[in-house]
């Protein structure tokens, strides 16, 4: 029955709806009072007010361009009105109605949640949730010494280690939450470990270091890619790029922290000396879903002399925190020669042809028919134009689509199905992707 239930989906399908009918059948016992119309307007103003707060705020900083689910707003708008209905209410008033306006305010609350889930796609299903409440630890985790174990008894385990780690910001004075490493099975071959190949793991804007392997569930993904090559795969690094869940640095050095040096100063140079991954560039590539899709390919172009590859999932054209000249007043102070040091398409031209850099952009081809979800953003036409701009100036690229929408799980399709080539651009036999549209 568990098993059933767990693969119910929290982003679609009939579950989510089920529970708004559910909540609206609290609301409106609860919003229906005789005598009251000054409470329930005021109630209205205060819900209107919260709903346009949340919304503001959210334009304000650009944390997020993709249009959220119009419900979202209602929901919002309906906790701040069922709160105040139940606080004002609360004299004059039977106990079931007190009882029913009081479960009102969370029942809302939950619906909002439920839509900013099916926004960003966070949780897929109920079973997906409850492992992320249950259980706090990401999967694979363990600690610093049962890894130091593991190495010193040439052991091989059956799936790779997830270790938390703590990387000086010593050279970009970044303030960041800690980051993640996954070893392979075959890192703990030998001591010293073999000169590993290295993937940097980006997410989107509203992220922590930890989402790759929750939401995308990576590890899994890895795991299965080293069963298939005899326990050998890359190291990956999850990184944190923006230092809280709604900073949104695009991975620049401006006003909001410099990103770009703590992810190249900072733990490049730490993977290298704690880990024993290996230090050529052609060994290095990035992987990066939304936000983290534009990282890959700033990263990659402004430093090729570190990254020979990278995966840009769904990213955007360049720096993106609204329009062009928002994104240059919030990332840079309105600093538009900044800027231009960060926009992929103004580096290249100043860098001129590269050599043994590659790349592949992906992008969801939509659902049948019209599907303004895939790309919200035209990420499809930043994914087609940064290509041809790309092969322009001798990087090996190739665009690469399949049907899905703008969230987690297709990025998490995304990455199983272009782990292979990336693995093999660094150094690790794989199958290259199939399905390569080259612009």
């Amino acid at each position: 029955m568990w098993h059933f239930l767990g693969t119910v989906p929290l982003t679609h399908g009939l579950l989510p709806p089920l529970i708004e009918i559910a909540t609206l059948a609290l609301v409106v016992p609860a919003a229906v009072r005789r005598g009251r119309r000054r409470v329930l307007a005021l109630a209205a103003v205060c819900g209107v007010a919260l709903a346009g707060g949340v919304h503001s705020y959210i334009a304000a900083i650009g944390i997020a361009g993709d249009p959220a689910p119009r419900p979202l707003w209602l929901w919002i708008a309906l906790t701040g009105f069922c709160a105040v209905v139940a606080v004002l209410g609360w004299v004059r008033t039977r106990w079931w109605r007190r009882v029913v306006s009081v479960a009102a305010v969370p029942a809302c609350a939950l619906c909002a949640v439920l839509m900013i889930n099916v926004w960003v796609g966070y949780f897929p299903t109920v079973n997906s949730a409850w492992t992320r409440l249950a259980a706090p630890a990401v999967p694979d985790q363990a600690d610093r010494m049962t890894v130091t174990e593991l190495q010193l008894a040439h052991a091989h385990p059956a799936h790779g280690v997830v270790l938390p780690v703590t990387i000086s910001p010593a050279a970009s004075r970044f303030a960041h939450r800690d980051e993640l490493v996954y070893l392979p099975p075959a890192w703990f071959a030998s001591n010293p470990p073999p000169r590993l190949p290295t993937v940097m793991m980006i997410g989107a804007q509203l992220n922590t270091p930890a989402d790759w392997l929750r939401a995308g569930d990576a590890a899994a993904t890895i795991d299965a890619f080293a069963a298939a090559h005899g326990g050998t795969a890359p190291v990956f690094v999850f990184v944190d790029p923006t230092g809280s869940f709604d900073n949104d640095t695009e991975c620049v050095n401006g006003t909001r922290g410099n990103a770009s040096l703590h992810l190249t100063k900072d733990v490049v140079p730490y993977m290298i000396s704690n880990f024993g991954v290996s230090p050529d560039r052609s060994r290095w590539g990035i992987m990066g879903w939304s936000m983290g899709g534009t990282c890959a390919v700033e990263l990659s172009v402004r430093r090729p002399e570190l990254f020979s590859a990278f995966v840009d999932i769904a990213g955007d054209l360049g720096p993106n925190s609204g329009t062009k000249e928002q994104s240059i007043d919030r990332l840079f102070g309105g600093d538009s020669a900044a800027w231009a040091e960060f926009d992929p398409a103004t580096v290249m031209a100043r860098h001129g042809r590269y050599t043994d850099l590659s790349a592949r952009f992906v992008v969801p081809s939509g659902e049948p028919g019209h599907d303004p979800l895939a790309n919200p953003e035209g990420q499809d036409v930043a994914a087609n134009t940064l290509n041809a701009l790309a092969r322009t100036y001798g990087i090996d690229g190739a665009v690469q689509t399949w049907p899905g929408r703008h969230d987690w799980a297709f990025a998490s399709r995304a990455f199983a199905a272009t782990l292979p080539w990336l693995a093999d651009r660094l150094g690790i036999p794989g199958t290259p992707n199939p399905a390569v549209h080259a612009a």
